[in-house]
């Protein structure tokens, strides 16, 4: 796949980036490198390998999933200009 100067305008123009003319032609061929390095990365052989999330195998310490309000609600009313029976008041946005 290769980038040309209209693909380069139509995703400065989607994305709200000023492109100047004299930019347009850098900008295709930095384009076109980092698509050269994604074909380059295509050709890897991955099969077999299975995917990670890091590269330093760790296992993650697990905890029992429990749903608490933290027991903080004053403390955390106490930063609100309105509250009321333990909930936030906030103004009306929707008539």
């Amino acid at each position: 796949m290769s980038v040309t100067k209209e693909d380069v305008r139509k995703v400065a123009r989607l994305s709200r980036i000023a492109v100047t003319e004299q930019r347009l032609d850098e900008m295709v061929g930095e384009l076109n490198g980092i698509l050269g390095w994604i074909d380059q990365l295509n050709e890897v052989d991955v099969e077999g390998v299975e995917p990670m999330t890091s590269v330093v195998e760790t296992k993650l310490p697990m905890r029992e999933d429990v749903v608490t309000d933290g027991n903080i609600q004053d403390q955390v009313l106490a930063n609100a200009p309105r509250s009321e029976d333990g909930f936030f008041v906030v103004p009306k946005a929707v008539e």
